[in-house]
């Protein structure tokens, strides 16, 4: 770079705690999707649970499903776009909804709509973000953008109760879901990247520069080719499986195995648990590294999920603080994956296609949520406990912090080619 290139770095106005808090913004209001258990309360007493459970489970998968093409997008098209779009299908989602209360109605409207919609906002939230910032700072911002998500049903649980409470379930879902597109496109105007050939400010050029061995920037099919994509999946579905198995059945742990009837109150903990765990697993790693911090998340997350293993009523763990700890402590294990997991990917595999690399490596939190959660309501219907669930995920969470020695930065194959003498 030449000294009219440094000139002009300096001439550029840093966007970037704009673009950080606008991202945080989009995601606390898509965290709508964590308050189904309090919309589905309200729908009609002639819903089978398996009906009722439908439009959130088929939310989750088209969310998962649709960030790789919505990462690419945000790669080519640019955040505003993306956002824009994931604002409008959530709001249309929730409203169409709203004029039913049929089934088909809400996995269509809520399940397809809406998850595709969160899918789109999500995806553009972060990558912007992190684009304004030095590498030193990736996990922090990571974590921020991502802990609106976690945080949303602080606000949006009781909201939506009291919404239904005084004006009934349809005219709640047509007002979140106007209020929802007017939030979420109007901040996604505030997305803005950096111009080619940006370099943050702060970031360290000299002999402490951190050193990425291999090609900056991966294509999605070079990613592909590495075996690190496929250590970095395996970890992503166990440790947010774990957390997203121990979410979907919170309510019915408390009741069922601690005999706890006030069950929201731990859904609350778990929910502060896993905005802040966003947060401070980001900062941790920015001090750390990633490895060293996913090893403790996974490792500590083991022992919280083996511990509800022996909760009973009448334990120790069974009682009401120890239980709102235990579930703040899943919840930040939980969250941390958030923010690791994009800090990582960005780290091991660039910028340039960050938002369709993540979205590949962010299909690990669908399955592993899906598989885990299977698993746990199958454990429970045939045997009316969740401890072998418990024991299968805490296993699958020490093996994904053994992982955390082998895996290590990508070296991409053109580049080491021409590095090596003739």
């Amino acid at each position: 770079m030449n000294g009219s290139d440094k000139l002009d770095m300096r001439t550029i106005k840093n966007h970037g705690w704009r673009v950080t808090f606008a991202g945080l913004g989009v995601n606390m209001a898509l965290g709508i999707l964590y308050t189904w258990s309090v919309i589905s309360k309200g729908l009609p007493d002639d819903w089978t649970a398996t009906q009722k459970s439908w439009p959130y489970s088929l939310a989750c998968f088209v969310f998962c499903l649709i960030m790789v093409p919505a990462g690419r997008m945000q790669d080519k098209l640019g955040p505003r776009l993306v956002a824009s779009i994931g604002g409008i299908l959530v709001g249309a989602g929730m409203i169409m909804a709203g004029f039913s209360t049929t089934p088909m109605a809400y996995m269509v409207g809520f399940g397809v709509l809406a998850g595709a919609g969160i899918g789109f906002g999500y995806a553009a939230a972060t990558p912007p973000a992190v684009k304004w910032f030095p590498s030193a700072k990736t996990g922090l911002i990571a974590g921020l953008v991502v802990s609106g998500f976690g945080l949303a049903s602080v606000y949006a649980a009781p909201l939506s109760r009291l919404l239904i409470g005084n004006f009934g379930l349809p005219t709640t879902m047509k007002a979140l879901g106007i209020a929802f597109m007017i939030v979420v496109v109007g901040l996604a105007q505030l997305l803005k990247t950096p111009p080619a050939g940006y370099v943050p400010e702060g970031t360290d050029q000299g002999k402490n520069a951190v050193k990425t061995p291999g090609k900056e920037d991966f294509k999605p099919t070079e990613m592909l080719r590495t075996w690190q994509f496929y250590v970095l999946w395996f970890m992503y579905a166990c440790g947010a499986g774990a957390g997203l198995m121990i979410i979907s059945k919170l309510a019915i742990i408390a009741d069922k195995q601690a005999g706890i009837k006030l069950g929201f109150i731990l859904v609350a903990a778990l929910a502060i648990g896993n905005g802040a765990g966003r947060i401070l697993a980001g900062m941790l790693s920015d001090k750390l590294g990633r490895q060293k911090t996913m090893f403790i998340c996974f490792v500590l997350q083991a022992i919280l999920v083996f511990g509800l293993s022996r909760t009973t009523e009448g334990s120790v763990l069974a009682g009401m603080v120890s239980l709102a700890l235990i579930s703040a402590l899943v919840g930040a294990n939980y969250g941390a994956n958030l923010s690791l997991f994009p800090s990582i990917t960005k780290d091991y595999y660039g910028l340039k296609n960050f938002g369709v690399n993540y979205g590949l490596v962010f299909t690990a939190w669908g399955i592993g949520g899906l598989t885990l959660s299977i698993l746990m309501s199958q454990v429970y219907d045939k045997y009316q406990v969740f401890t072998y669930a418990y024991y299968v995920s805490a296993g699958l969470l020490v093996a994904a912090a053994a992982t955390t020695f082998i895996v290590k930065a990508p070296r991409h194959e053109e580049k080491l080619a021409k590095a090596k003498p003739c």
